[in-house]
C-alpha cells in the first residue's frame, strides 16, 4: 500500500523506466521507502533515508507516483548506519536496518501522522501523537516464525520469499526471531533432510512439508512446533517423534497442520497432536495464557506489555465498567484490563482462539466473563438487546482494519469510550474518521514499536464519546 499525500503527484510530469535524476528525499512511506518529488511527481525510494540526496533511477514509472532505486548517494544522513544482518538486502523482512534506531522511531511517528493528515479532516494542530515508545535492545524479539520449506539441488531449505519475488532466501539465523526458534528451525530443516522427507513443490503440488512453525514461550523457554502438510499423513510420523524428542527436547508441543490447498495462506483448517501437549504456556507481566497453534498472540510479548499497558490508560477503567474485546483471539487485551473492569465479553471467529480465552480467563480468576464464537457486530447487537450495553470497547483488527459492520455498530451502541489498538496507520485513520463523525474525538495516539527495523507500526488510540 502506497501512501500519496493527495494532490501532492503533477500528472503532467511523466517518467520512464531507466530515467535518472537527483531527488531529496523527503519523509519515509508506509512500507518504509523514502520519498521524494521529481517535478511534483512522488518517488518511491527503497532504502533512502529523510534529508538525503540520491540519484534516483525510475525502476517502475506510474501517472500517480513511480517507484526508483539508489543509483548514487550524493549526501548521506548521518543517522545511516551499515545493517548488521548480513542478507539484510534479499529478505525484505526488515525495511529499516540501515537507520539508527531511535530515527526509525521518529519516522514510525511521522507515518502515524501522514495517515491522519491524508484520511481524515482533524486539523493536524490539535492532533496529539506521542513520540514512538520503541525498546532498550530491539533485537531477537519474535515469538513466532512461519518459515516456508523448499528443496533445491537435494537440500532442504526454510526461509521466506525475497520482496516481489517467489525466490526463496534460507534463514539460518534471523536476528529478530528468537534465537531459540532460530534453533528449532534449523534441527527441524537437518531431521526433514536426514529422513529424506518428501518437500512440498509449490509448483506441481506435491509433497509433504510445506511450513515449519515454531513458537517460543519467552516465560518458560518451551517451543511448540507445527508443521504444515499438504497431506493427510505425516511422513515416517515415528521416526519424526522419535528424532524431535532427542534433537529438540525444548518442543513441549508439536503439531500438525493440514493445508492441502493452493494457496499462499499458510495454515489449513485442520490441526492435531503429533505428540506432546495441545497448547503452549506463556505469560504477561500476571497474566497466563494457553496457545493453541492457530490462536492469534502477539509476536513481541516484550511490546506487547507496553501495548496493552497503553490500552489500559487510554480505557480509563474505575471498575464498574462493561468491557468488550472485539477480535478477542486469546483473550489477551480483555484479561490485561479485567482487573479493572466489572465484565469482560470478546468475540472470534477461531473457535480454537475462544476455547483458549475461555480457559485463560478462569485460569486467572477473572469473576466475570463470556467469550463467544464470532464476530463483533453479530455479538454485540444481541448482547444490547438483551439489556446488556458496554461502556467501553477494545477493538485490535486485522490490518485491513474494522469491519464495516462492527463500525455501524459501534456507532450504533455507542460506548462511552473506544480504544482502537491498530497495526496499520491508514485503516485506522480511515475507521477514525467515520467513529469522528458519529460524535468521536480523538483524545490521544500512542505509537508502539512493536516490530523494530520494520517500516510496521501498532497505535492506541483512545476515543472518547462527545456529550
Amino acid at each position: 500500500m502506497k501512501s500519496v499525500k493527495q494532490g501532492s503527484s503533477d500528472p503532467k510530469t511523466k517518467v520512464e523506466v531507466g530515467q535518472q535524476f537527483p531527488l531529496t528525499i523527503k519523509r519515509l512511506g508506509i512500507n518504509g521507502e523514502g520519498v521524494g518529488y521529481y517535478k511534483r511527481h512522488v518517488v518511491f525510494v527503497p532504502g533512502a533515508i529523510p534529508g538525503e540526496e540520491v540519484v534516483a533511477k525510475v525502476t517502475q514509472a506510474g501517472e500517480r507516483f513511480s517507484e526508483a532505486s539508489i543509483k548514487k548517494i550524493r549526501k548521506s544522513s548521518p543517522e545511516r548506519i551499515t545493517p548488521p544482518c548480513p542478507i539484510y538486502d534479499q529478505c525484505g523482512g526488515c525495511q529499516l536496518q540501515h537507520m539508527e534506531y531511535a530515527a526509525t522511531l521518529r519516522e514510525k511517528a511521522d507515518i502515524v501522522r501522514q495517515a491522519f493528515e491524508r484520511y481524515t479532516t482533524i486539523k493536524q494542530d490539535s492532533l496529539t501523537i506521542q513520540q514512538t515508545k520503541g525498546m532498550q535492545d530491539p533485537w531477537y524479539y519474535r515469538n513466532k516464525s512461519q518459515m516456508q520449506v523448499n528443496k533445491t539441488k537435494g537440500v532442504v531449505q526454510a526461509g521466506l520469499y525475497a520482496e516481489k519475488s517467489h525466490k526463496l532466501i534460507d534463514l539460518s539465523a534471523c536476528m529478530v526471531q528468537h534465537k531459540r526458534s532460530n534453533h528449532v528451525t534449523q534441527v527441524m530443516k537437518q531431521i526433514l533432510q536426514d529422513l529424506n522427507i518428501s518437500i512440498y513443490n509449490e509448483r506441481k503440488h506435491r509433497g509433504a512439508i510445506r511450513t515449519i512453525v515454531t513458537r517460543v514461550s519467552f516465560k518458560t523457554g518451551d517451543v511448540q512446533l507445527v508443521l504444515v502438510t499438504a497431506e493427510e499423513t505425516l511422513p515416517k510420523r515415528k521416526q519424526m517423534i522419535e528424532e524431535v524428542k532427542r534433537r529438540l527436547p525444548e518442543v513441549t508441543s508439536f503439531m500438525q497442520n493440514i493445508n492441502d490447498q493452493k494457496t499462499s495462506i499458510i495454515f489449513g483448517d485442520r490441526t492435531s497432536l503429533v505428540s506432546g501437549e495441545e497448547t503452549l504456556e506463556e505469560t504477561l507481566g500476571d497474566v497466563s495464557f494457553s496457545l493453541s497453534a492457530r490462536a492469534f498472540f502477539q509476536l513481541n510479548p516484550e511490546q506487547t506489555v507496553v501495548l496493552y499497558d497503553e490500552a489500559k490508560k487510554a480505557a480509563k477503567l474505575t471498575g464498574k465498567e462493561k468491557l468488550v474485546d472485539a477480535y478477542c483471539g486469546v483473550g489477551t487485551i480483555g484479561l490485561w484490563l479485567a482487573d479493572q473492569a466489572a465484565e469482560v465479553r470478546g468475540m472470534d471467529v477461531i473457535p480454537d482462539a475462544i476455547e483458549n480465552a475461555r480457559a485463560n480467563a478462569a485460569n486467572n480468576q477473572v469473576q466475570a466473563y463470556e467469550y463467544e464464537v464470532g464476530k463483533a457486530e453479530e455479538w454485540l447487537p444481541k448482547w444490547v438487546k438483551q439489556g446488556w450495553t458496554p461502556d467501553v470497547v477494545v477493538v485490535d483488527p486485522p490490518r485491513t482494519g474494522c469491519d464495516q459492520k462492527l463500525l455501524t455498530t459501534l456507532k450504533q451502541t455507542k460506548p462511552s469510550r473506544i480504544v482502537y489498538v491498530s497495526c496499520n496507520p491508514s485503516t485506522l485513520a480511515k475507521d477514525v474518521e467515520q467513529l469522528r463523525a458519529a460524535g468521536y474525538k480523538v483524545a490521544n495516539i500512542q505509537p508502539v514499536d512493536m516490530f523494530p527495523w520494520t517500516a510496521q507500526v501498532e497505535c492506541v488510540t483512545e476515543l472518547v464519546k462527545e456529550n
